[in-house]
């Protein structure tokens, strides 16, 4: 209770007066302090984004829902609001980069959203061989004997038909378990292989399809903010969330063994202290979660 008094307080009153005193002192507006001494990165945009929101200028409120063609003009537009000469380039290019990063991260989650949208269509020809190639990555040595078979159940699907797994994330969920199996191939190919051990087994393509969930559900609600805002100075895009993806797959199943639930009747209680593991990293400023890091020795 007192927590939610105190944001009250300072968001409506203290914040202002905070701000005007350290304009006062330094001679510089909040985002000139803030895009001035920050290094690149989560914390300095995350910063200019809630300054923005929080501001009562419209100009600056509304440079958080811009898009990427309107970046340029947006910068000069607020350094005209803040009366900020255009020649001081580095605050133009910071508050540049930042915009880029913010409006790229929307229009990111408009792009998986719309992915996920998209159904699994068996009359697809671009859907099917999307299928049998996820099958020709992580079975290269056994021949799909029928589009229609038991053999799915090997790479973890439920049925005989791989479509209907494909109800909750839609085409998205096939996209990242191709992409997973096409960039790590022999990652993909081992924790296929640790998914059937005989007491801690689980089912790999229904699993993969769980944690695209997961990545999108914490691109949706903002949390993914730090980590992208962190590796990609501009736009990011979606070979960025299937990297984080790709590094869900991974660490989930390191989590899952070194775990060591009873059965699989529990993976529910397991996955959501794996989430709520992946969440606590990313409140992290300097956080950066790709396969890539995770694997440098």
């Amino acid at each position: 209770m007192w927590a939610h008094v105190w944001r009250f307080l300072y968001s409506h009153y203290f914040r202002f007066w905070l701000k005007w005193l350290l304009r006062l002192l330094t001679g510089k507006c909040e985002l000139q302090r803030l895009l001035g001494g920050a290094e690149p990165g989560a914390r300095r945009t995350l910063s200019v984004e809630h300054s923005l929101e929080s501001s009562k200028n419209k100009v600056l409120r509304n440079a958080v829902h811009i898009e990427e063609a309107e970046v340029e003009k947006c910068v000069r537009d607020v350094m005209k609001a803040k009366k900020i000469g255009q020649k001081d380039t580095r605050f133009k290019t910071n508050l540049h980069i930042s915009l880029l990063q913010i409006s790229g991260y929307k229009k990111l989650y408009l792009d998986v959203e719309n992915l996920r949208k998209v159904p699994y269509d068996s009359e697809n020809e671009e859907h099917e061989e999307q299928l049998i190639e996820l099958w020709n990555l992580l079975m290269p040595h056994e021949n799909l004997k029928a589009r229609i078979s038991k053999q799915w159940c090997d790479i973890g699907f439920q049925g005989d038909d791989p479509k209907t797994d494909f109800r909750g994330m839609g085409l998205l969920g096939l996209v990242n378990l191709v992409y997973f199996s096409k960039h790590y191939t022999s990652e993909a190919r081992q924790i296929l292989s640790r998914s059937n051990h005989p007491k801690l087994g689980y089912s790999y393509a229904i699993v993969g399809i769980n944690l695209t969930e997961m990545a999108y559900s914490l691109l949706k609600n903002g949390a993914l903010k730090g980590h992208l805002y962190n590796m990609v100075s501009g736009l990011p895009q979606m070979e960025h969330f299937h990297q984080f993806y790709c590094y869900l797959v991974y660490e989930f199943d390191k989590f899952w063994f070194e775990e060591e639930p009873e059965s699989i009747m529990h993976f529910n209680q397991y996955r959501e202290k794996f989430h709520e593991k992946i969440k606590g990293l990313l409140l992290d400023y300097s956080v950066v979660l790709t396969l890539q890091e995770t694997k440098k020795p």
